[in-house]
């Protein structure tokens, strides 16, 4: 029990290990992309849209056997005191118990059509892209998510990972725009000065995140990359984040938006507010606290490099992110591997979900401890990532985040800075 508040034991062998990025002469990988490409079969990356539909199909019976199960949950409690006799606490108790498991439920399978939309928007699904934009507009609009804006975003993510120049999401903020002092003169009440917080108020911005982040960040372009100017958004088709041919798709976002949004309205008007907030609003914020959670820590770790220009590459930046059990069998089930096999995701993202685990498995047999995963509880990684990751340094090609105190858990490897990336790697 008590190790879900402990490290798991592949994080700490990071800390001990000094970091040398993979292909150089320091690290016992010497591999280009190519060489990682080799050793995946063909029949891999091969899409079955028939395959890619019964997924759909299946995704979308949970989520209505699910939300049909919701509507008895008070009618159940009800006749629990009525017909049977049951005390009145005992049926208020069986009523929330009931609904909390289904936020829990609904959220988590709402979280899998976002992963489903997500594939859909790498092509994964099928060779058809009318078939892959067909169900990630679908899946996406009805949690409300502008699938056209976020799917460009999410692109040029995947072309910059962990880049600190170019990346788009959960890129790290430095130490000059912290007002930091310089680190040579810096003191420890320098750092506590701007960070120390009560335990309640980081507890407070954790649960701000992990409710809102995600609708804050398409709003906002909040832990976006600083290239942007303000109010930079996913809504206004002339946002920079897009490219002139981008801008109807954008468009079209925004009007699936509208029609779900008036959907929303008027079913609420039927069903009355508190079956609104309680079968659909409770789950969709659920769903985006799991979103939320696996895709901050899939970039955002402690003992994990960002990289910049003469250090970062691809498969740098594809090898750099971290594989986490997310929810077990159920991250499985419900979340498409998003989560258990991410670095593979990353190198080859137009390869379907449902072969990524052996992808991993061929991948780690060649990136060996340049592999990356992590046992570690989520929600203790979570802490720890939030608690721990709070800067970087203005200057240096490879970093590590720093914490409340300015010092960062890991280290670089004597000479690991000494050869430069050749840009085909």
């Amino acid at each position: 029990m008590l190790s879900i508040f402990e490290d798991g034991p592949e994080y700490r062998k990071r800390l001990e290990t000094p970091y040398a990025p993979t292909n150089t002469v320091l690290t016992k990988v010497k591999l280009t992309l190519q060489e990682v490409r080799s050793v995946i079969p063909k029949h891999l990356h091969e899409k079955n849209t028939f395959k890619a539909l019964l997924y759909v199909i299946r995704d979308v019976t949970c989520a209505v056997i699910v939300y049909k199960l919701g509507w008895l949950i008070d009618p159940l409690a009800k006749s629990v005191v009525q017909d049977y006799g049951a005390p009145a606490i005992l049926g208020t108790a069986l009523k929330w118990g009931l609904w909390a498991l289904y936020w829990h439920w609904q959220g988590v399978i709402l979280a899998g059509w976002w992963c489903m939309a997500h594939e859909a928007g790498h092509g994964s699904l099928s060779n058809h892209s009318w078939f892959n934009h067909l169900i990630g507009y679908s899946l996406h609009t009805f949690i409300l998510v502008p699938y056209y804006a976020w799917r460009s975003s999410h692109h040029a993510h995947h072309k910059a990972t962990m880049s600190v120049e170019r990346d788009e999401n959960f890129v790290p903020r430095t130490r000059s725009e912290y007002g930091l002092p310089p680190e040579k003169i810096a003191k420890i009440s320098d750092y506590h000065e701007i960070f120390e917080e009560t335990p309640i108020y980081t507890l407070a911005r954790m649960l701000f995140m992990q409710a809102l982040g995600w609708q804050y960040y398409l709003v906002t372009n909040a832990m976006g990359n600083q290239m942007y100017p303000p109010y930079t958004n996913h809504f206004q088709p002339s946002s920079p984040l897009f490219k002139p041919h981008e801008r109807n798709g954008i468009i079209a976002s925004n009007i699936g938006l509208t029609a779900m949004s008036c959907v929303l309205y008027l079913w609420t008007r039927e069903v009355g507010l508190s079956y609104f907030f309680k079968l659909y609003f409770v789950p969709y914020l659920l769903s985006n606290h799991w979103i939320v959670m696996l895709t901050y820590l899939h970039h955002s770790d402690p003992t994990i490099a960002h990289f910049r220009n003469k250090q970062w590459s691809f498969l740098r930046g594809a090898v750099s992110t971290v594989d986490r059990p997310l929810l077990g069998w159920a991250g499985r089930f419900f979340l498409h591997n998003v989560s258990h096999d991410h670095v593979a995701h990353h190198l080859f993202s137009s390869i379907p979900f449902y072969n990524q685990p052996k992808v991993t498995e061929a991948i780690k047999k060649v990136l060996k401890d340049d592999y990356n995963y992590d046992s570690t509880n989520t929600f203790r990684a979570l802490y720890r990532t939030f608690s721990q990751c709070i800067f970087i340094e203005d200057d240096g090609d490879i970093v590590f985040y720093k914490n409340r105190d300015g010092k960062s858990v890991r280290v670089l490897a004597p000479n690991a800075l000494d050869n430069p990336v050749k840009k085909a790697e």
